[in-house]
């Protein structure tokens, strides 16, 4: 996300407490995904958190923009962008199924990695040595994680990989979307292709939940729209290259919500290979900045 501060607000301290308290919010998004999932259908749990978003945007947007909102220059490039964040939300959630939080976190986070990658070919971008670098070492830390012998070592790792690949992609069609539509418009029109598609599907795995269930999949869809909500305000105070670093904290909430809930730690091992993926993640974010002042 490149958004700079608003002139006349730049406040670095707000932005960085606004983005760790988002940070908060994504992951306890998908620890209550993760103990959902023992109950419900996948399906199911996906829908309730794109319907609660959808209906809660257009709550606060409608009434002040009214169907405008959902214009947008290039609907071919949305719709495409909404589905790769819907194959996100649903392979990484049934990853969840079998992969502890904090490790499954840190594979997604592989994503500013592949955008990387996918930007020369896609974006006709130019890389350096030291981004191709940062992509290689990233890529080590997960083999690090997932180790032949290790208790990760199954095809289940490949559905978080698969989660950071998708998310790669929607990074970058959000890219090239913010070129020409609003943010709001690109997070509404996501929010209700999704829970379109999603009602098609969710009939065929209805389960009827307990009301403390219920309260937490209508929870799923305000920490997704509170979380993203926060992110923009706290881009508004202080720079993205300023808020990178602070987007990892969020491993760490998921180590501890994955240690407070499933009773899980990660072992020596998969720490060393998150710390390798949160390093790598860090170096190419400052290897694009030292380029882009260039």
């Amino acid at each position: 996300m490149s958004i700079t501060p608003l002139s006349g607000a730049n406040h670095p301290l707000k932005g960085i407490g606004l983005m760790v308290l988002a940070t908060f919010l994504f992951a306890s998004h998908d620890a209550m995904s993760k103990y959902l999932s023992g109950f419900y259908p996948i399906i199911l749990i996906v829908w309730a958190r794109y319907m609660v978003h959808t209906l809660l945007m257009a709550g606060i947007f409608l009434p002040q923009s009214g169907l405008r909102v959902l214009r947008t220059k290039r609907p071919g490039l949305q719709v495409l962008r909404a589905l790769c964040l819907l194959g996100v939300s649903l392979l990484f959630t049934t990853g969840l199924m079998f992969i502890p939080l904090a490790e499954a976190t840190s594979v997604i986070f592989l994503a500013p990695l592949l955008v990387t990658a996918l930007s020369v070919p896609l974006l006709g971008e130019r890389v350096s040595a030291g981004q191709w670098a940062a992509v290689i070492i990233g890529f080590i830390g997960v083999l690090i994680i997932v180790h032949p012998g290790g208790s990760l070592f199954t095809p289940a790792v490949l559905l978080p990989l698969s989660a950071a690949l998708c998310f790669s992609f929607y990074q970058i069609l959000t890219r090239r979307l913010s070129e020409v539509d609003s943010a709001t418009t690109s997070n509404f029109f996501a929010g209700l292709v999704n829970t379109l598609v999603m009602s098609l599907l969710v009939p065929f795995f209805w389960h009827v939940p307990s009301i403390t269930h219920g309260l937490m999949m209508l929870a799923l869809g305000g920490c997704g729209m509170a979380a993203h909500l926060l992110l923009t305000h706290a881009f508004r105070h202080a720079a993205p290259a300023l808020l990178a670093p602070f987007g990892y904290v969020q491993i760490v909430f998921a180590g501890l919500l994955g240690l407070l809930v499933f009773n899980h730690t990660p072992d020596t091992t998969a720490l060393i290979g998150i710390l390798i993926i949160c390093l790598s993640g860090l170096a190419a974010a400052w290897q694009s900045r030292r380029q882009s002042r260039k």
